[in-house]
C-alpha cells in the first residue's frame, strides 16, 4: 500500500479543494469506494442541511463544481451531491458485531502555497494547481489513509464482524462540516469512534492515543450596515459603519479573561469602505471565540455579543451575526484510549507512545466524538506524529510521507482488534 497511499495524497495535494467545495475531492474518494462495494452516501443523505454553516453561496458553488469537473471529477457523482460535499460509506459484514465507525477530514487552508525551490511539492511536481488554496494541515494525507483502510476492509470483509462506517468529512477548517453530519443520525449506533491527525508538534514514530485541551469555539461573521455620504459636503448623513466594526474589533479585544480556565477571542479580519471620501456604508467583521470548556466559551459568545450590539447603537448602525462555526470540548475513554495504545505497541514503526498529547486548538471532531457517546458509544481522537518541514497552514507545509504507511497500520489494526471475527 506504500506506493498507493502515496499516490493518493499527492493527487489530492495538487488539487485542493477548501471547505465545502470539495468536489472533485468527494467525487474521487466515492469512486475509489464505490470500487471496493461500499454502501456510498452523498449529498444531503451524508448531511443534515439546516445544520451546514459557512458554506459559500450558490454562485461560487457553481464555479468549484465546473472547476472539479474539469480537473477530473466524474460529473455523474457530483450531480448526485446536489451541492454538498463528503462521504459517508458503509460496510455491512452481515454478520453480528460491533459498529465502528472513522473519521477523516477532506478539506484544504486558504493559503497560497509556497513556490521556493527548496519546498518538496515544487521539486517533485504535486504543488497545488488551484489559487490560494492548498493541503498546509495534512487532511491529504488524512483522505489517502482512509481509502487505504477501506481497501484493506473491503479484502478482508470475510474476516470482520458487525458494521463498519468511514466518514470523509468536509469544511474541518473553521469547523463548519461536523455538526451537518453528526445531526444527521450516523453516530447514534456507533460502539466505536476514532479520528486523528498527523503532526501537531510529535516527531515521525510516535503516536498518541489521547488527544486533551480541545477549546470549545464559535466562528462569527458579523456585518455592519450604515449609510453613505460624502465625507466633505455631508457627514452628518452618513453612519459609518467602519467606525461601529473598528470599535467592535478594540473593545472585543478587552473582554476579561476568566478566573475558571483558558478564554481566546480573536477578530481576523475586517473588511470596510469604497472611497476616501465617502463614509463607509458596510463593514464585515470575522472573529472567534474560544474556551476550555464551553461553559468557558459561552461566557466569550456572551460578552462578544454585548460589544457588538454596543458598538452597533453607538454609531446607530445595523448588524447581522452569523454563526459560521462551532464545535465543543471533548474527553477520550479510556476502553478505546487502551485499545488503540495496545495496537501501537504492536506496531514497531511506532517507537515512542506519547499517553495524553495537547491538540491546544478546537477540531470538529469533538462534535462526533460527543454525539457516539451521548448514545453510549466511545470514542478517541489519536495522533500521528511526523516530521513537517513548517508549521500546520503555513505556506512551506509539508510532512514525512512515511506517516501515510504507520496510519494506515494503526487503522486497519484497529479495524482487526474491534470487528475482527
Amino acid at each position: 500500500m506504500k506506493e498507493q497511499l502515496r499516490n493518493y495524497r499527492r493527487d489530492f495535494h495538487k488539487y485542493p479543494e477548501s471547505g465545502w467545495t470539495e468536489f472533485r475531492t468527494t467525487s474521487i474518494i466515492a469512486e475509489v469506494l464505490m470500487g471496493f462495494n461500499y454502501i456510498v452516501l452523498l449529498g444531503k443523505d451524508v448531511i443534515d442541511e439546516s445544520f451546514v454553516m459557512g458554506r459559500p453561496g450558490e454562485p461560487e458553488i457553481q464555479k468549484h463544481i465546473q472547476r472539479a469537473i474539469r480537473q477530473g471529477a466524474d460529473e455523474e457523482i457530483v450531480n448526485k451531491m446536489e451541492g454538498y460535499t463528503g462521504v459517508v460509506a458503509i460496510m455491512d459484514t452481515g454478520r453480528p458485531g460491533p459498529t465502528t465507525a472513522f473519521r477523516f477530514d477532506i478539506d484544504a487552508n486558504d493559503v497560497e502555497e509556497s513556490t521556493s525551490d527548496s519546498h518538496r511539492p515544487i521539486t517533485e511536481g504535486f504543488r497545488s494547481l488551484n489559487p490560494d488554496v492548498m493541503h498546509a494541515c495534512g487532511h491529504d494525507g488524512h483522505t489517502a489513509i482512509g481509502l487505504g483502510t477501506a481497501e484493506y476492509i473491503s479484502k478482508n470483509i470475510d474476516q470482520l464482524k458487525g458494521k463498519i462506517i468511514l466518514i470523509f468529512q468536509p469544511a474541518e477548517e473553521g469547523v463548519r462540516g461536523a455538526r451537518a453530519i453528526a445531526e444527521k443520525g450516523h453516530l447514534d449506533k456507533v460502539d466505536y469512534f476514532v479520528a486523528g491527525h498527523l503532526g501537531f508538534n510529535l516527531d515521525s514514530g510516535y503516536f498518541s492515543p489521547r488527544a486533551s485541551g480541545f477549546l470549545a469555539t464559535t466562528k462569527l461573521d458579523v456585518t455592519f450596515k450604515g449609510n453613505s455620504a460624502h465625507a466633505g459636503a455631508e457627514p452628518e448623513a452618513g453612519k459609518n459603519a467602519l467606525l461601529a466594526a473598528a470599535a467592535a474589533a478594540i473593545n472585543l479585544h478587552a473582554i476579561s479573561s476568566h478566573s475558571k480556565g483558558a478564554t481566546r477571542l480573536n477578530v481576523g479580519q475586517l473588511i470596510a469602505g469604497s472611497g476616501r471620501n465617502v463614509i463607509p456604508e458596510l463593514a464585515v467583521l470575522k472573529l472567534e471565540t474560544r474556551g476550555e470548556s464551553t461553559e468557558l466559551n459561552e461566557y466569550m459568545l456572551d460578552k462578544a455579543y454585548k460589544v457588538l450590539n454596543g458598538a452597533a447603537a453607538m454609531y446607530d448602525v445595523e448588524i447581522d451575526v452569523k454563526k459560521v462555526g462551532e464545535a465543543g470540548t471533548a474527553e477520550c475513554d479510556d476502553e478505546l484510549v487502551s485499545i488503540m495504545t495496545e495496537i501501537a505497541i504492536g506496531i514497531p514503526e511506532f517507537n515512542t507512545i506519547v499517553q495524553d498529547h495537547k491538540l491546544g486548538g478546537s477540531e470538529d471532531a469533538s462534535v462526533l466524538m460527543a454525539k457516539v457517546q451521548e448514545h453510549g458509544g466511545k470514542a478517541t481522537y489519536v495522533f500521528l506524529g511526523s516530521k513537517i518541514a513548517a508549521g500546520h497552514h503555513n505556506s512551506k507545509f509539508d510532512f514525512d510521507e512515511s506517516v501515510l504507511e504507520r496510519g494506515y497500520k494503526i487503522f486497519t489494526q484497529a479495524v482487526k482488534k474491534l470487528n475482527g471475527v
